[in-house]
Formats: C-alpha cells, sequence, structure tokens
C-alpha cells in the first residue's frame, strides 16, 4: 500500500480519569486501533497511565499507545471526550452543568482549530446536554458529533431481561431511548428475542408470573443500576469502557451497526434541536442515519417527555429558548 496514502487507525481520549483509563485498557486488548494517544490537562495522571499500558503491549494486539498534544487531533479518526468536573460539596447541578459545558467548549474548540477530520464521542455527564454543546461550539455536521448516549443503558436493559428470560444476551435485541438518565424509557415494541416479538416470545417461556409488574421492575433497575455501583464503589467504568468500544469500533471498521448513542434530531420523531438516544446506523461518518422505527403511543410520549427534560436544561443554559 502506497504509504502516502496510509493512515493508521487513531484514536485519541480526552481525560484520563477512571472511564478514559479503562476505555483505553479495553480498546488496546480489542485490537480495532492502530494508535491510541491519552490526553489530559492532569499530566502526570495521563504520563503515569500511559506508561502503565504501554508495559502491557506485548501481551496486546500490536498498538501504539502515548501521551497526545493537540496537534494529535489533526489525523485521529476518533476523538473520545471523557473529561469533565465532578460535583463539588455545595454546588448546584446548573453550576457544574456550567463548568462542564466550558470544558467540552474548549476541548471542542481546540478539536476545530486543528481542522480534524474525527468523529467525536462525548461521554462526560450529562452526556447528552453536552453532546448538543459540542456540536453547536464545533460546528460540524450533526452526525460527526455524537454522544454515547444510552448505549450502555440498553446493554443492562439486555443483560436484565436475559437474566430474567434465562437467555444468552446475544440473543436478546432491545433499546433504551431518550436521556441517559432519569427520563430514560424501554422501547417493548422494539423488544425481540431471536427475532420474535417479546409479547408474542412471553407465553412460551413460562417464567413469567405477573409479566407486567416484572417489566417494570426491570425498567426501574436499568434506571437505577449507576446509581447503585456508585454507592457501592464510587464510579462506573467497565460497562461504558466496554460500550464505547464497541462504538468506535463501529466506526473506525465502517460496520454501519445499529446503535443507541446520543444525536441530534431535526424532524425525526416530530422532535428537532436536542440530542437524545435514538437508533441510528453508525460508520465511519459517524451518526449516518436516524432510524424511525414504529413506537407505541406511550412510547413516543416518553420520547417528548425525555425531549422536553434535556430543552428545559438547554434553556437554563441559555443555549434553546425555554
Amino acid at each position: 500500500m502506497n504509504g502516502e496514502h496510509w493512515k493508521a487507525r487513531k484514536v485519541v481520549v480526552v481525560g484520563t480519569g477512571a472511564v478514559g483509563s479503562t476505555f483505553a485498557y479495553a480498546l488496546a486488548q480489542s485490537g480495532l486501533a492502530e494508535e491510541i494517544v491519552l490526553l489530559d490537562k492532569n499530566r502526570e495522571l495521563m504520563e503515569g497511565n500511559v506508561l502503565d499500558l504501554a508495559h502491557g503491549t506485548p501481551f496486546f494486539p500490536t498498538v501504539r499507545i502515548s501521551c497526545g498534544e493537540e496537534k494529535d487531533y489533526r489525523d485521529a479518526q476518533v476523538i473520545v471526550i471523557t473529561a469533565g468536573a465532578k460535583q463539588q460539596p455545595g454546588e448546584s447541578r446548573l453550576q457544574l452543568l456550567r463548568k462542564n459545558s466550558r470544558i467540552i467548549e474548549q476541548i471542542v474548540i481546540s478539536i476545530a482549530d486543528q481542522n480534524s477530520p474525527a468523529v467525536i464521542i462525548l461521554v462526560s455527564n450529562p452526556v447528552d446536554i453536552l453532546t448538543y454543546v459540542a456540536l453547536k461550539k464545533s460546528g460540524l455536521p450533526r452526525g460527526r458529533v455524537i454522544g454515547s448516549g444510552t448505549m450502555l443503558d440498553s446493554a443492562r436493559f439486555r443483560y436484565l431481561l436475559s437474566r430474567h428470560c434465562g437467555i444468552d444476551p446475544h440473543s436478546v435485541h432491545a433499546y433504551i431511548l431518550g436521556e441517559h438518565g432519569d427520563s430514560e424509557f424501554a422501547v417493548w415494541s422494539m423488544t425481540n428475542i431471536a427475532g420474535i416479538p417479546i409479547d408474542e416470545y412471553c407465553p412460551t417461556c413460562g417464567r413469567c408470573t405477573d409479566w407486567n409488574k416484572e417489566r417494570e421492575e426491570i425498567v426501574e433497575e436499568v434506571r437505577q443500576s449507576a446509581y447503585h455501583i456508585i454507592d457501592y464503589k464510587g464510579a462506573t467504568f467497565y460497562g461504558i469502557g466496554q460500550a464505547l468500544v464497541q462504538i468506535v469500533g463501529t466506526i473506525l471498521r465502517n460496520r454501519r451497526s445499529v446503535l443507541t448513542v446520543s444525536t441530534l434530531l431535526d424532524g425525526e420523531y416530530g422532535l428537532s434541536n436536542v440530542c437524545l438516544s435514538v437508533p441510528c446506523i453508525v460508520s465511519r461518518k459517524g451518526a449516518e442515519l436516524v432510524i424511525e422505527g414504529r413506537l407505541f403511543d406511550k412510547e413516543l410520549k416518553s420520547l417528548r417527555n425525555s425531549a422536553e427534560v434535556l430543552q428545559e436544561a438547554l434553556s437554563e443554559l441559555h443555549l434553546v429558548k425555554p
């Protein structure tokens, strides 16, 4: 291959805390990237993580892992942003949101200054709000800036359904849509086991005593999962690390997978000017196409409720009109 036209599959990870470093570790093990570059304002943390990861390279598929600079944005295929501030005692949600918005704005401006061709993935929370901030600040096409959205929530949903039904999670297809937060909801109309709609599968299973009640319990467990993990160990990072490998691998390999990433809606499902999670075809271009599935009336109402919750937060930042 002509070296002049060859480009490494390069991923830049901005923020090397628990989520960023765990994702970098999982990505290195996957063999999907040829070059992983870590960036962090805390240089000692960045250098420590790079050194620790680099010592594992004899056991990984071939990959180069290094500390980065802003110029590394120029030839990256994917940039994953996990950077963000933690809420301090006495700090309001709005104060934290404004602080993280400024952090994301600075990062995105740096990316734009390097004329990067990369797809940008937001992971920092609240991910839907910060995805909107990054998109508007970058001026990039909507598909090029996406959020991790409800990828992890959907994985939790599939896991809980598989455990409940006694089925391999790979045979369960199910989505959580909307906000990555308390207003998210399960899309039962799109839920199936081995292609059989969940409402048709359940009568043959015989494991449920009160399916409607058990459905509600499963969805509530999905919503509460992050809170429980944070209570137990202080943070969640393994699950989201694996979810990010799935998103990044889909982009690097141009798989055109259907993923529930957070993206800007422009009339789809009757919604506009808000970023939230819906099924999207993801390719090397990012979120290439929003899939408008036929939702139950109750589900469509839940999606609109999620949009209202997010637009209210955006109005507090003066990014949209209340």
